[in-house]
């Protein structure tokens, strides 16, 4: 069963989160992954959340998510992506 990721993204230095994409596009190409949605425009329909930048990944499995994001690869863009940005995230199993 697929797993989504869902980020809620503060950008602080958009330099800096450029070189964290130029590493995690192809990171994510290698673990299987695909974007869904990446920064476009958003609308808020209920409730009082207030996303800064949506991104929505799919990995093929949650397993395959779940060893992405503990690995060493990602954990070193992680540190990159901590120093420019803030996040929220979350996965869930789809169909």
């Amino acid at each position: 069963m697929a797993a989504y990721v869902i980020f809620d993204v503060e950008i602080r230095d958009p330099a800096r989160y450029q070189e964290f994409m130029a590493g995690v596009k192809p990171a994510l190409e290698a673990a299987g992954a695909r974007y869904l949605a990446r920064g476009g425009p958003h609308r808020i329909h209920e409730g009082d959340w207030q996303p800064r930048r949506i991104v929505i990944l799919e990995f093929p499995t949650m397993a395959a998510w779940e060893a992405f994001y503990q690995g060493p690869v990602y954990q070193g863009l992680k540190a990159v992506r901590d120093q420019c940005s803030s996040a929220r995230l979350v996965s869930v199993e789809g169909v």
